[in-house]
């Protein structure tokens, strides 16, 4: 069997789990040991072999374009959380890893979509599809695995494919918005942080909300999830922001500096943009344009990290994990609780 269904029914082909050695999720600082800890990894390791049978095709070329990124790695942050809030239920019920799975393939065929419309040349450390391939075919690949998610959503019913058509219909959305810009006198801050919640908050809401509603949990308490995981989900993507600034090694998976270089200006640009201090005025004239000269952009940088706009984008991080921790009142005490509160820990602390 070659399409989505064999390794998320639990007959997954020989050729995909000599594939398969440990889980694939980097993100082990906040993430519990003892029996929680070896059943996560036990579901993510159902995942990662779910993943390779999906993105495999009887044509060659399909497989290794759609299988591209799922290879070079990845926190799997999305599945990783479906299979935590699953464990306030029934972990082992058989929708869990299928419907993890669909918010990966969906998070992967988005990021073959923007790499395109960002001209992006790396992704995950490896080249992106679009530059080793071209954009017809990274268009296309992820065209692939949105239908393999289709698929594999159509067996969780109705309820479950009305939620990912709305998740997709704020994924698009946000898209736009990001590539039109803000409007003449929107606040422009505000506005990143709105195409945040729909670009990432809203995927990684429905992961939670997936991994708790399959596993039977009561319904209040998957309300609570799904709001954990939208301030969850941009609380990391600002942290993602805050690391492309203070990283000195590219621990954000590329290069320091990057978004600067690339005239893509993140929130802590934005803040700097919005002041009117003569002292960052400097700052505010590099901030505003691409920086393709190294000298430029190593000032830049400098200029950015001892800047009070970092420390209030900071503070814009530290309010979004406390509000996803805040959701956490609605959730029993104990290991997974505990998790979902290192998780707000971890997005904060990755940045210092």
């Amino acid at each position: 069997m070659t399409g989505p269904r064999a390794a998320v029914d639990g007959i997954a082909p020989a050729e995909v789990w000599h594939r398969i050695s440990t889980p694939a999720s980097t993100m082990g600082p906040w993430l519990p040991g003892g029996a929680l800890g070896d059943s996560l990894a036990e579901g993510l390791a159902n995942v990662e072999a779910a993943l390779a049978t999906a993105v495999a095709s009887e044509h060659p070329f399909v497989s290794e374009a759609a299988g591209h990124l799922m290879a070079a790695g990845g926190k799997r942050f999305r599945p990783m959380l479906a299979l935590l809030a699953a464990h306030l239920g029934d972990a082992h019920a058989p929708d869990v890893v299928r419907a993890a799975v669909v918010c990966e393939l969906t998070h992967l065929a988005t990021l073959y979509h923007d790499d395109v419309m960002d001209e992006a040349a790396v992704r995950r450390g490896a080249p992106s599809a679009n530059s080793r391939w071209t954009n017809s075919v990274a268009i296309l690949t992820g065209d692939f695995l949105f239908a393999r998610a289709s698929d594999l959503l159509a067996d969780l019913g109705p309820e479950a494919v009305r939620i990912q058509a709305r998740t997709f219909e704020r994924l698009v959305t946000g898209q736009i918005r990001e590539t039109v810009g803000a409007r003449p006198g929107e606040d422009r801050v505000q506005h990143y942080l709105e195409v945040l919640a729909d670009k990432t908050g809203s995927l990684v809401a429905t992961s939670a909300r997936f991994g708790a509603r399959f596993a039977g949990v009561d319904a209040d308490l998957v309300g609570a999830l799904t709001r954990f995981g939208e301030e969850v989900g941009v609380a990391f993507q600002i942290s993602d922001d805050l690391l492309d600034i203070v990283s000195q090694d590219g621990a954000s998976g590329k290069a320091p500096g990057t978004d600067l270089r690339e005239g893509v200006a993140t929130l802590p640009a934005l803040i700097a943009l919005a002041g009117d201090d003569p002292a960052d005025a400097r700052l505010r004239e590099l901030v505003s344009r691409p920086l393709s000269d190294d000298a430029e952009h190593a000032e830049a940088l400098a200029l950015l990290r001892g800047s009070a706009a970092l420390d209030r984008a900071g503070a814009v991080l530290r309010d979004y994990a406390d509000r996803a921790r805040s959701s956490l009142s609605a959730v029993p005490a104990g290991e997974v609780r505990d998790a979902l509160s290192a998780l707000c820990d971890y997005v904060v602390t990755r940045t210092s």
